[in-house]
């Protein structure tokens, strides 16, 4: 599933397509992805200028000048394809713009899903309502990770990937900021030491912004609107690479399943701590 550096990279790739501009022409060709489209979707946003575009956690955000906000959610297998040559089966939502732009919502495994919720009470949307800081926003610091981490049981990996803490964190990114701050996936989040806690804080942001310089992962589906692949996974320390040897120290990396998904790390690296409390 596209994570935040993949929905920031297409939100950025539409900007410049969408912002701006008047809708003349939106048509859907099914009444559903996910869940069933918005009632009159079409007529709707038709003659209806965008005036900014945004994301909030793993969720694109189209603001119009009617006071509406279209939530876009690319699901596993969701993209936004800018000028298609032709139609493609996955083609469901087709947006034109007064400009002669084309844009395709093409989702062949329908996980994705489209909502319109006036501006006001989008962030009350059952979508985006509860969701954490963002861990590239003025929120997030030192004192959201002591917060967030605490004296909790819950395992590191874990406690990062709860959206009502912080906002975005998907597997992959996770496995790499662990990676970085030397934390074992599997370590309760009150036995992560100060000095742990710092390298994650550095180590969070540093991850999502090199990932976005790079277009995001692409591992199946994502591409960037334009077409564009992204290509952040050749630089992946530890995601993916189980039984490769660790960039750092040459240890071959682990996999273990967490919640049914899974966690790779460097066992000397990050090693499973014992019952020590931070300092």
């Amino acid at each position: 599933m596209p994570e935040l550096p993949e929905v920031e990279t297409v939100m950025r790739g539409l900007t410049p397509v969408w912002e701006g501009q008047r809708f003349t022409r939106v048509v859907a060709h099914r009444p559903d992805l996910r869940r069933p489209l918005p009632e009159a979707l079409g007529q709707r946003l038709t003659g209806a200028t965008v005036v900014r575009l945004g994301r909030r956690a793993k969720y694109g955000l189209v603001e119009t000048d009617r006071g509406d906000t279209l939530i876009i959610h690319l699901g596993m297998s969701g993209r936004m394809r800018v000028d298609p040559d032709e139609r493609e089966k996955h083609d469901h939502v087709v947006f034109e713009t007064a400009n002669g732009r084309v844009v395709a919502f093409n989702d062949a495994r329908r996980f994705g899903s489209l909502d319109l919720v006036a501006t006001e009470a989008a962030a009350a949307h059952p979508l985006l309502a509860g969701i954490g800081p963002e861990p590239l926003g003025p929120d997030y610091g030192p004192a959201l990770l002591k917060r967030i981490f605490g004296d909790r049981l819950a395992p590191a990996k874990a406690i990062l990937l709860d959206q009502r803490l912080i906002a975005g964190l998907g597997n992959i990114y996770v496995c790499e900021a662990l990676f970085r701050a030397g934390i074992h996936p599997e370590m309760p989040g009150g036995q992560v030491t100060a000095a742990q806690l710092k390298r994650l804080q550095s180590a969070i942001p540093a991850v999502l912004e090199e990932a976005i310089a790079a277009g995001g992962s692409t591992l199946r589906d994502h591409a960037a609107p334009d077409g564009t692949l992204g290509y952040f996974q050749k630089d992946f320390a530890v995601y993916g690479r189980d039984g490769s040897g660790c960039m750092v120290c040459a240890t071959p990396v682990e996999r273990i399943v967490q919640s049914g998904r899974s966690s790779f790390f460097c066992p000397a690296c990050q090693p499973k701590a014992g019952p020590r409390r931070k300092t």
